[in-house]
C-alpha cells in the first residue's frame, strides 16, 4: 500500500514519531498541525527509556545514540529516619535500573530534524474539529476544511480528533497530583553524594518522588525530579478536581498557588529526608508545575479513517516508566502495518489490534503501581532489601514496568 494523504494533528514528540511512520509507510501527502506557536524544543521535563525498549526503537529508526541521554544503572530507595539515616535518608534497598533519561526538549528537536523536508509542519494552526468517515476524513482549521485519507491524532491527553470519535471517553482523575521539577545540575548542593548513574526514589507515607539527571542538550546536566503525594482534604488546589467528568487541566510553571506551595513546603521538611528535600527546594517556581493525576484509554485506537496514538489514545500514569516508548511504539506498529498491508482497513485494523491491548495494559500497570506507590503504601521504614523486591514484584505484576516488548 502506497500514497495518500495524511494528517497529522499534534506536532510533538508523538507528532513527529507520527509523520515519520505515515512516510516510512509511504504516505504522499503529510500534513502536521501544531496548535502551539513557540519553540516546543524549549520544554526542559524529563523522561527515561528501558534499555531494552530503546534497542527495539533504535533498531526501528526512532531513537539513536546520538540524541542527547544519561545512562542510569541503579534504582536507590531512600526513607526518612529509621537506622543509621543521614542526609539522604535511610537506603531501605537497591535495584538495577537499566533506563536512558532524555530531556524532552532535546529529544523533540532530535525527532523532529529526522522528519523529512517534503512533510508540511503548520505551527500556530490549531484543529477545530475532525469530520471521520469510511473512505477519508475532514481535518477543519479557521482556514479552511482538508479532505484527506487519514487523520493520526498525536494531539494529547485534551485530544480533539479523539474528542471526535469517541466523545465519551473522559480522563478520570486519580485522587492524587504530581508536582514536577528541573533545574541545571550546577545548582545541586554536594553532588557528589549523588552518583550520576543512579536514580533515587524517595519514599514516604501515601507518596514519593523520584530523582534523576537528564542532558541539558548543550553537554551538560538537568536534575528533574516528579514528587506524588494527594493533597490534604481541605486543600482546594483551584483545578475542580472534584467534578470527574471536567477537562483534564495542569498548572503551568510559575502557576503553583499559594496552599499548593506550602503543601509542598511541608512534604520538603518533614517527609523527605534532608538531602532531598533541599534538593526539591532548590527548583524555583518558575521551574515548577503541577500535574493531576489522570489515566484513560480509548477502547480502540482507529475508527473509519481515523487513528490516535501516544496520549491521544491512552494516558497511563507515569509510574509506568513508558510514556514517551509507548507513543515510538505506536509509531513502530504505524509504520509496520503500513509497509504490510494492501489497505486501509487492513492497516488500520493491523494497527488497532496490537495497540489497543498495549494501552490497556499499561492503564493497568499504571493504576496498580499507583496504589502501592501513593494511596496504599507500605510501612516503609520496616522495609529491607528482602522485603521490598518481594513487594516491588507484587507491584510490578506483570513485568512491564518500563514498557511491553515490541512485538514483530
Amino acid at each position: 500500500m502506497r500514497g495518500g494523504r495524511v494528517a497529522v494533528v499534534g506536532g510533538s514528540i508523538a507528532g513527529c514519531a507520527a509523520a515519520l511512520a505515515a512516510y516510512r509507510g509511504g504516505a504522499d501527502e503529510i500534513t502536521v498541525y501544531e496548535r502551539a506557536t513557540g519553540d516546543l524544543a524549549d520544554r526542559g521535563v524529563g523522561l527515561a527509556v528501558h534499555d531494552s525498549r530503546y534497542a527495539e526503537l533504535d533498531s526501528a529508526g526512532y531513537l539513536d545514540a546520538d540524541m542527547p541521554w544519561v545512562q542510569l544503572a541503579r534504582r536507590r530507595w531512600y526513607v526518612r529516619g529509621g537506622p543509621a539515616s543521614g542526609p539522604l535518608g535511610h537506603e531501605i534497598g537497591v535495584m538495577p535500573f537499566p533506563f536512558r533519561t532524555y530531556n524532552w526538549g532535546p529529544l523533540w528537536r532530535e525527532l523532529r530534524g529526522r522528519v523529512p523536508g517534503f512533510v508540511v509542519f503548520r505551527p500556530g494552526v490549531a484543529v477545530q474539529e475532525v469530520r471521520p468517515g469510511a473512505e477519508n476524513a475532514e481535518v477543519v482549521t479557521a482556514e479552511g476544511t482538508e479532505r484527506v485519507d487519514l487523520v493520526i491524532g498525536a494531539d494529547g491527553y485534551r485530544s480533539v480528533v479523539r474528542d471526535a470519535v469517541f466523545p465519551a471517553v473522559r480522563p478520570a482523575y486519580a485522587g492524587y497530583l504530581a508536582w514536577r521539577g528541573a533545574f541545571p545540575a550546577d545548582r545541586l548542593a554536594d553532588p557528589e553524594r549523588w552518583a550520576r548513574e543512579d536514580c533515587a526514589y524517595v519514599v514516604f507515607p501515601h507518596g514519593h518522588v523520584i530523582i534523576y539527571r537528564i542532558p541539558d542538550g548543550a553537554g551538560g546536566y538537568r536534575v528533574n525530579w516528579v514528587l506524588y503525594t494527594a493533597p490534604p482534604a481541605d486543600l482546594d488546589p483551584g483545578l475542580g478536581l472534584d467534578l470527574r467528568l471536567a477537562a483534564p487541566t495542569s498548572l503551568p510553571p510559575g502557576g503553583l498557588t499559594k496552599a499548593l506551595t506550602s503543601h509542598l513546603a511541608y512534604v520538603c521538611a518533614e517527609l523527605l529526608p534532608p538531602y532531598w528535600g533541599d534538593l526539591v527546594r532548590a527548583t524555583t517556581p518558575e521551574e515548577l508545575f503541577l500535574q493531576p493525576m489522570y489515566d484513560f484509554t480509548a477502547p480502540r485506537y482507529t475508527t473509519g479513517r481515523v487513528l490516535l496514538m501516544g496520549d491521544a489514545a491512552t494516558v497511563a500514569r507515569p509510574h509506568t516508566g513508558a510514556g514517551a516508548v509507548k507513543a515510538l511504539q505506536d509509531a513502530t506498529v504505524l509504520e509496520s502495518a503500513f509497509a504490510t498491508a494492501t489497505t486501509w482497513p487492513d492497516a488500520l485494523d493491523t494497527y488497532d489490534t496490537d495497540r489497543t491491548v498495549a494501552g490497556t495494559a499499561m492503564v493497568d500497570l499504571g493504576r496498580r503501581l499507583g496504589r502501592a506507590l501513593v494511596e496504599d503504601t507500605p510501612l516503609w521504614r520496616s522495609m529491607d532489601q528482602t522485603a521490598l523486591e518481594t513487594w516491588w514484584k507484587q507491584a510490578d505484576g506483570s513485568g512491564t514496568f518500563g514498557g511491553s516488548e515490541l512485538r514483530r
